[in-house]
């Protein structure tokens, strides 16, 4: 890093620290805090979404993947993630946009109260706000091992500035600081990769290395599955990228929720889809070829952080470092912001009396304080990465295993195929992944593959089969009208 890149990235922080100065004038609410008084445009969503799917590990653990085992990645990862936001797109994200509509909520887990009771929303509400202290956690880990590769700052000290200029737009701005700053963020990242995508194929000697650099690299790199990378891990990732993508990760049902209309919700989907189908085979293509470029890498984690300072002139490596920056503190802004949605609206009331019948400037303190304590959580456990076992250990084998049951009853409680599902068929589901997760990964030394599809399978399966046995039961009439509120019977024809 050179004056220059110092001076580039000083002035993506300032863009920043503008955007939060600029959003806090349009919050006046919780709902504004929450979801953007449920005027998101459909672009601005669509980007959003798309950005906030992923972070500094595509950087860090992905890029590490691409170096070592070659274009999987891009089928198991970026072609899973496109297939499950074509799935929200047709059948879920609308239905996220008409519970804002019929049911004014503001936090994904606020609709589990009438879906299956207090209980299962408190049960889910507090195993997803645990289970995303572990993901932001490690998100924090990611980009304070990209600022240590780029400038040589200790990790440590790389979490803590992170968090401190994500504290500083998040708390005022709210989702809409967020969804601005996604947007600022996409256009740092697609210059960014772009620029060192030129860069790479000059290097290699023009477009022709597009197709050529496979003939150059081991043979088992440029198959569709590879390593651990199996089809049948690809088919498990599939299940849960289409259960996280499409509301079990909260942050993105947000931007559903937010959506003016079920309509525009779809459209979200649907750009988001197509972002993650495209844009990535640009993003990856010099991680693929960085064995040419770095045969001797010691640590393929710095795969992306090497190239950057290796082939790019002084100042675009500082852009480089800002949109990988950007992409970490996107994520965990957006994820802080609805951990805080659902312990404002879903956790707090039901510990406390005082928290309940807020209004909108009353719950707007409370959301600012809940941010800022949960972000600080995060940065502690982001600190101590290493003894969870590191980041793809947290992404990959905590997270990516365990939020398929707990998303299980929430994104399947959406659709009408599983209208008699009860709060037991939702508890049941989760206990049932939970317990086969620990049997897999401690009592059989399960691999990868079988770690993350036994979970998420376990959960789908108990909770199909107990909703069946109650087929024949008949529904009350708040969950009769829950259903057709959520199939668009009640909206206007235009």
């Amino acid at each position: 890093m050179q004056t220059l890149d110092y001076a580039v990235l000083g002035a993506y922080f300032l863009l920043v620290t503008a955007i939060g100065i600029y959003c806090f004038r349009k919050i006046k609410g919780s709902g504004d805090f929450f979801v953007a008084g449920g005027k998101i445009p459909w672009w601005l969503g669509g980007i959003s979404h798309h950005v906030s799917g992923y972070s500094g590990v595509v950087f860090v653990g992905l890029a590490a993947i691409a170096y070592e085992d070659g274009f999987t990645v891009y089928v198991w990862w970026a072609c899973s993630v496109a297939a499950a936001c074509a799935l929200g797109a047709t059948l879920i994200g609308p239905r996220w946009a008409r519970l804002r509509l019929t049911l004014g909520i503001e936090s994904p887990t606020e609709y589990l109260k009438m879906r299956y009771g207090v209980v299962t929303q408190q049960l889910m509400a507090w195993c997803g706000v645990l289970l995303k202290l572990f993901d932001v956690g490690a998100k924090w880990a990611s980009i304070g091992i990209l600022l240590n590769g780029f400038t040589g700052l200790p990790i440590t000290f790389g979490v803590l500035i992170s968090g401190a200029i994500s504290l500083a737009y998040i708390t005022v701005g709210g989702l809409w600081a967020d969804l601005y700053n996604d947007t600022l963020q996409f256009l740092v990242q697609v210059a960014a990769g772009t620029v060192l995508f030129v860069a790479v194929v000059s290097h290699l000697g023009g477009i022709s290395s597009l197709t050529g650099i496979w003939a150059q690299l081991p043979p088992e790199n440029s198959n569709l599955f590879n390593g651990e990378y199996t089809a049948l891990f690809a088919f498990a990732f599939l299940i849960v990228a289409s259960l996280s993508y499409n509301g079990g990760t909260w942050n993105l049902a947000a931007r559903y929720i937010g959506a003016p209309s079920a309509r525009s919700a779809r459209k979200t989907a649907v750009l988001s889809g197509t972002l993650y189908l495209l844009w990535p085979l640009v993003l990856f293509f010099p991680m693929w070829a960085a064995p040419i470029l770095l045969p001797d890498l010691a640590d393929p984690s710095k795969t992306y952080t090497t190239l950057a300072t290796e082939f790019l002139p002084a100042g675009l490596v500082g852009l480089v470092l800002a949109a990988m920056f950007a992409a970490t503190t996107s994520m965990t802004s957006s994820d802080s912001n609805t951990i805080s949605a659902v312990v404002t609206r879903d956790i707090l009331p039901v510990i406390s009396k005082r928290f309940r019948q807020l209004d909108q400037k009353q719950g707007l303190r409370v959301a600012r304080l809940t941010t800022f304590t949960f972000m600080a959580l995060t940065l502690m456990i982001g600190i101590e990465a290493e003894r969870f076992g590191g980041v793809l250990g947290l992404i990959i084998a905590w997270f990516g295993a365990l939020i398929g049951p707990v998303s299980v009853p929430m994104v399947f409680g959406l659709l009408p195929w599983f209208k008699h599902a009860d709060a037991r068929a939702a508890i049941v589901s989760i206990f049932a992944g939970f317990f086969a997760f620990v049997i897999v990964t401690y009592g059989l030394d399960g691999n990868i593959d079988m770690r993350t599809l036994v979970p998420v399978s376990t959960s789908i399966i108990v909770f199909s089969f107990m909703s069946w046995m109650r087929r024949q039961q008949p529904l009350s009439e708040p969950m009769e009208n829950l259903m057709r509120g959520l199939a668009g019977e009640n909206e206007k024809r235009t």
